[in-house]
């Protein structure tokens, strides 16, 4: 016997039923977890990297930098669903008359994201990116395992007198001819781990301690005691305090000049590599020339380029000026550094916690 239509629409409702049912009590919460967290984690990193060269670029071109954090990420989620049903029988079946069936239904999923986005300006402006970074952590840095060197270079004006350059269209400068020198024999001492750290109190305030040991080659005693020359230390000392300063008190102590992030980014600012028809309508200022150390040019901390077309293969890329300005993927030295600025922006992140936004969020 062929199912008549009741039982067909009966049938028709046992699966309609459940589905919907199904889409309206399930959760959606415990499953975007791990999905949320990664694609927001990479869109604010890639948006971190992309403000931090936006504002390298507007330093090179005498433009004011802006940031802005990512102060909360809130991500509401809403699964809806209805269903009708509507039956109309008539029995028996008269002429003209019908019998109906119907069944309806909807769903709908809603994603709602509120982000709430903080300027960086005032005192939290001043203290991350205008006040110097503390010798302390410059020190950390190096005890870390990062190349004094590149540590150095990067972060310091002056380490007892001895001065580092500056690209700065304000005030520029070349290093002074036993900076560089300086640089490298310490690299080398880092290298043979003949120097270390150690942190004091001093009248319930905390001292850091720079250490030459003991028992090393000869190659390694001959660069200390370079190092010691040069930087006008006891020769015999093993121990020397290091302080914020530009000139140190007596031969027990290295004085390190260190630079605000805002100076840093000026200095790396000077090296990109801008359009020469901006130099020659003089929207910008040239590139600072390098100076030769013992016959070679030392190589740059970190290389921008510049591009009338958007690059196809860019670690990191932004308009600005009718241009593109981008790292190249393959230059692994300049992305390393420049992810090592992004740690450092965050180190001098030193004030205490500020109140979170107050965000309220319906239960419906």
């Amino acid at each position: 016997m062929p199912p008549t239509a009741e039982s067909r629409m009966n049938k028709l409702i046992m699966v309609f039923i459940p589905l919907f049912m199904l889409c309206g009590c399930s959760a959606v919460g415990p499953g975007t977890v791990a999905r949320d967290r990664f694609d927001y984690t990479a869109a604010i990193s890639d948006s971190w990297k992309q403000q931090m060269l936006y504002n390298m670029v507007k330093l090179r071109y005498g433009d004011a930098p802006v940031f802005l954090d990512v102060a909360s990420v809130i991500n509401q989620y809403s699964v809806e669903s209805a269903i009708d049903m509507r039956f109309s029988w008539a029995y028996p079946i008269v002429a003209g008359g019908t019998n109906a069936q119907g069944v309806g239904g909807a769903a709908r999923y809603i994603d709602r994201p509120t982000i709430t986005y903080a300027p960086v300006t005032g005192e939290k402006f001043a203290r991350s990116l205008m006040a110097p970074i503390p010798p302390t952590a410059v020190l950390s840095l190096i005890q870390a395992g990062y190349p004094v060197d590149q540590v150095l270079r990067l972060s310091v004006h002056s380490i007892n007198g001895i001065r580092n350059r500056f690209g700065g269209s304000a005030r520029p400068r070349s290093a002074d001819p036993e900076f560089y020198p300086l640089l490298e024999r310490l690299r080398r001492i880092q290298d043979s781990g003949a120097i270390g750290l150690r942190v004091e109190k001093k009248n319930e305030r905390e001292g850091t301690l720079l250490t030459f040991r003991g028992k090393t080659s000869k190659e390694t005693d001959e660069d200390t005691r370079w190092v010691r020359t040069t930087l006008g230390l006891d020769p015999d000392g093993q121990n020397f305090t290091v302080v914020y300063g530009s000139i140190a008190k007596d031969d027990k102590e290295i004085a390190i000049q260190s630079r605000s992030v805002l100076e840093i980014l000026v200095d790396l600012a000077s090296c990109i590599e801008v359009p020469p028809e901006h130099v020659e309508q003089r929207i910008v200022n040239p590139t600072m020339a390098e100076q030769t150390v013992n016959g070679t040019v030392p190589a740059p901390l970190l290389r921008i380029l510049s591009s009338r077309s958007r690059p196809g293969n860019a670690f990191i890329a932004v308009p600005y000026q009718d241009c593109w300005f981008y790292i190249d993927n393959r230059d692994y030295p300049s992305k390393r550094l420049f992810s090592f600025i992004m740690f450092i922006f965050a180190l001098t992140e030193t004030g205490g916690k500020e109140g979170a936004p107050i965000v309220t969020i319906p239960a419906g």
